[in-house]
């Protein structure tokens, strides 16, 4: 079962507690810091009102199934779970097991003038999942029962899933057949594959397996207005896309419940590799000259100058990381070195020609090659970094991330502005916030740009909140004035809602607005979400 509150499940304790090195290394960075208490489960449960619901067999009013899912996790989720201050709980939960009891439940909640909020995995970091204050009763629809592969179609290599499959389900029922789709989030072990379409999320290998967009073949919704099947057509010019018009809605539009994907044969070969870089400036270039010359690799990830220096702080085998640092500044990759991750997957002469032609371009860069070794580390704890909050958490710190997307020619700059946005929120308080950044999901046109941020926690839950706010405000704002898009991978939620508009523009809000009026005349699918307050 999930963790009530926190990342993964009961049934683990991957907490990864910081080493004494490594709370060190932090403290010196911003600070020493005390740790937050922590509420229980117990102190929760009798904080849960009583439902507003009329009883229903598919819907259950149990408080701590309410507790479940009345947050995601963002930093302001995260501090609601530890304080238990949630403030608003959805008045029941569903889990249906079909798209027929999905509608039945549509049905209900029009009957009864219910707000509906559709439920994945709960990994959501913008607000996705949350019932909104003074509304109507909210019913939550938790999906994860609608979880098998339903069909493969090896011909066309189709295959169609329950929306609620979890990523390691949707990857080990497609591998028993020789195939997998490929798609890695960061929460892959707990996000579901409705809820990718629905927030147009990316994975980590997404330039040899495409972005969930290039993946989602069509599929069948369930809406107020009746049942909605998107056929799986290779390519149309007919009109106006309906499978991409659903993509990115949240669930204000309806619920997602069968998700047919395009799907590849199991590759033959996959490595990672680590090549360093000696500066930044040459980084960016060597990297947007391989994906510019279209490389067949899986993925890419630059980490700027502070980031590689963290990671390798963090990393522990102090003595092992001193020896690699010596090599790497004997061989011109020194203080300001950039570490670069990329990955080979296919068969073995593509994998074979793609590392040679990506070696050619480093050390065109001065890229120092590191082998494969450290490739295995960053596959091995691929899924770790969300566990880490538990032990920054421990320590009295709070970690968050912003993340964007914008042309080449602005990433420098960008990625400058949002750090210096956000390391400075604080300096009012006289608190300092560690910025770090790296580029991934690479393109010829641009990349994304993907910062974290640590700072202090205040002596107060009220207090670390609101040095949250001034943190996410500033790098929202900086974003925003570099012209990139609020969010490349994370989707709008409620917690970037209101920097959609700078995006799309008002006719564009006007457009969006009209197709959810469209199919939720009175907006009871998931309010507040996606779109700027009304």
């Amino acid at each position: 079962m999930k963790r009530w509150n926190g990342w993964g499940d009961d049934k683990n304790d991957l907490d990864f507690k910081l080493s004494e090195s490594a709370q060190g290394f932090l403290e010196g960075l911003i600070g020493k810091s005390t740790a937050l208490p922590d509420a229980t489960l117990d102190q929760v449960m009798v904080k849960v009102p009583e439902s507003r619901l009329p009883e229903h067999e598919l819907v259950t009013l149990d408080a701590e199934e309410r507790i479940r899912h009345s947050r995601g996790h963002s930093l302001p989720d995260w501090l609601a779970l530890r304080s238990g201050d949630f403030g608003v709980f959805p008045d029941g939960v569903a889990y249906p097991e079909s798209s027929e009891q999905v509608q039945t439940l549509l049905q209900y909640a029009q009957d009864h003038d219910v707000d509906v909020i559709p439920y994945g995995g709960g990994t959501s970091v913008v607000g996705h999942i949350n019932p909104e204050a003074d509304g109507r009763p909210v019913l939550t629809i938790d999906m994860t029962r609608m979880n098998t592969l339903m069909e493969l179609n090896v011909e066309s290599q189709i295959a169609t899933f329950g929306a609620g499959t979890v990523g390691p389900d949707v990857e080990s029922q497609l591998k028993a057949k020789g195939y997998t789709l490929g798609h890695y989030p960061q929460s892959w072990e707990l996000s579901t594959i409705g809820g990718w379409v629905a927030s147009r999320s990316s994975g980590q290998q997404s330039m040899r397996y495409g972005r969930i967009e290039q993946m989602f073949a069509g599929g069948r919704i369930e809406t107020l207005d009746g049942t909605l099947d998107i056929p799986t057509i290779p390519a149309s010019s007919a009109g106006p896309d309906v499978r991409e018009m659903f993509m990115g809605t949240e669930g204000r539009m309806g619920i997602i419940t069968e998700v047919k994907v395009r799907v590849t044969p199991l590759a033959e070969k996959e490595a990672f590799h680590v090549v360093f870089f000696p500066t930044w400036e040459i980084a960016v270039k060597a990297v947007r000259e391989i994906v510019q010359n279209k490389v067949q690799l899986s993925m890419m990830r630059l980490s700027n100058q502070v980031e590689t220096f963290t990671q390798l702080k963090l990393a522990g085998n102090e003595q092992v990381i001193a020896v690699l640092e010596k090599l790497l500044e004997f061989r011109g990759a020194g203080g300001e070195k950039t570490m670069f991750t990329f990955g080979v997957t296919g068969s073995k002469a593509q994998c074979k020609s793609a590392l040679k032609i990506a070696m050619q371009i480093a050390k065109k860069y001065d890229g120092v090659g590191t082998g494969s070794l450290l490739g295995k580390r960053w596959e091995h704890s691929r899924f770790r970094s969300p566990y880490l909050r538990h032990g920054l958490w421990d320590a009295g710190f709070a970690v968050d991330t912003m993340e964007t997307a914008v042309d080449w020619d602005r990433v420098p700059e960008t990625v400058a502005s949002i750090e210096k946005a956000i390391s400075g929120a604080l300096s009012e308080e006289k608190e300092r916030v560690h910025v770090f950044t790296h580029l991934s999901h690479m393109y010829g046109q641009g990349s994304s740009i993907y910062t974290s941020y640590i700072y202090r926690c205040g002596s107060t839950y009220e207090e670390t909140y609101a040095r949250w706010e001034k943190t996410k405000a500033a790098g929202a704002e900086a974003i925003v004035n570099s012209g990139g898009t609020i969010s490349h991978q994370h989707g709008v939620g409620k917690d970037h809602a209101k920097y959609l508009l700078a995006e799309k523009g008002p006719l564009g809000i006007k457009a969006i607005q009209g197709l959810v009026d469209t199919f939720d005349p009175k907006h009871q699918m998931n309010p507040g979400k996606l779109l700027p307050e009304e």
